[in-house]
């Protein structure tokens, strides 16, 4: 029984990061929508749902991968945190 549970693990948190990969890729087509040639209801629409889907894909896969794993993904794409880490990466070179 716990080979079968072993070899279950890896397959869920490899979808689930597939998921959140997918959900940051999905959060940049809004950005590309107002360009095509569809009506401004159908953009607002298509840009809504796509926002959504992209915070539907993220949670569920973060609830794949688990809780720690999805906190150091957000930690890492959250802009605020990049000029931290920028500064602690030139304090550990000497700078």
């Amino acid at each position: 029984m716990e080979t079968k549970s072993k070899a279950t693990k890896p397959l869920v948190y490899r979808i689930g990061m597939i998921l959140i990969i997918a959900s940051f890729i999905v959060w940049v087509m809004p950005l590309g929508i107002p360009f095509l040639p569809i009506s401004g209801k159908m953009k607002a629409i298509s840009i809504t749902s796509a926002l959504v889907m992209a915070e539907v894909l993220f949670w569920v896969g973060a609830l794949m991968v688990g809780k720690e794993a999805a906190r150091k993904i957000r930690t890492a794409i959250n802009p605020k945190n990049w000029k931290n880490r920028r500064n602690e990466g030139r304090q550990e070179d000497g700078e």
